[in-house]
């Protein structure tokens, strides 16, 4: 996926449903963020989650985003104007341009699923977190879907297409070990169940449909009516009282080890 300014409008948008504000909360909760404290959100995308932080570090506390797109850079800078202790970092997340173990605690939210070398970036979380530092990495195991269709079989190719947008697309299952052997411990794993039964964009499910249609077609011979006929019956689905979507998200606490 291009996350250029027409996907960047998308998911800011997108971060705004019902769904992903009750994410938020819960990652922000998993990390327990103090006045006064220095946090960085690695791939911060359009900024919510910075703006939300400032919140709970107050004045004298600093947050700052890094992600590698420019547009999504943009709209975050716009969500924290005139927030002094509020900073941007234009950066791959396998190079992150901090260090010094100069954070309290860094924040990590659907990422490191596109990453192909995840080693090299929760080594550099490790290396801008102070030791004790506390790190929240929130990540998606895509094999948990659960999603009804009236056509099975279509449903399964459109899923194994849409996985190809990932490098990881159950990154949870071995998530535990990369963070003990990039330097973090006492790691602990919470699993959260988003459940869909419309297909409203509040939802996590619904959300995704006009996204997976639009990926899906003309790729792996879904063609783009067959993508739209996959869409429109996930709309009547909805209509007829029949949506079902349900995933599994999963939240690693760790702290680097002094």
């Amino acid at each position: 996926m291009v996350f250029d300014e027409g996907l960047a409008s998308r998911l800011d948008a997108m971060y705004q449903t019902r769904d992903m504000v009750r994410r938020r909360q819960l990652a922000r909760a998993a990390l327990g963020a103090a006045p006064g404290e220095r946090v960085v959100d690695v791939g911060c995308g359009p900024g919510f989650y910075v703006a939300e932080l400032l919140e709970e570090v107050g004045a004298g506390g600093r947050v700052v985003g890094i992600d590698g797109s420019p547009a999504m850079l943009a709209l975050a800078e716009r969500r924290c104007a005139g927030r002094a202790n509020a900073g941007f970092l234009a950066a791959n997340v396998t190079s992150l341009p901090v260090g010094g173990a100069g954070f309290d605690a860094a924040l990590c939210v659907q990422v490191l699923e596109y990453v192909a070398d995840v080693a090299a970036a929760l080594a550099g979380m490790h290396r801008a977190l102070r030791p004790g530092g506390r790190l929240v990495v929130w990540d998606i195991d895509w094999s948990t879907v659960s999603w009804h269709s009236r056509d099975p079989a279509r449903m399964d190719r459109v899923l194994r297409t849409w996985d190809a947008h990932l490098t990881h697309p159950s990154l949870p299952r071995t998530m535990a070990s990369r963070l003990r052997s990039a330097g973090f411990a006492d790691v602990s794993v919470a699993g959260h169940t988003f459940v869909s039964a419309d297909a409203r964009p509040e939802g996590f499910g619904g959300s995704l449909i006009s996204l997976i249609e639009g990926f899906v077609a003309g790729r792996d011979g879904i063609g783009e009516d067959e993508a739209h006929a996959w869409a429109d019956e996930q709309n009547q689905l909805s209509a007829d009282g029949e949506f079902f979507f349900c995933c599994v998200q999963f939240c690693f606490t760790s702290v680097r080890q002094k």
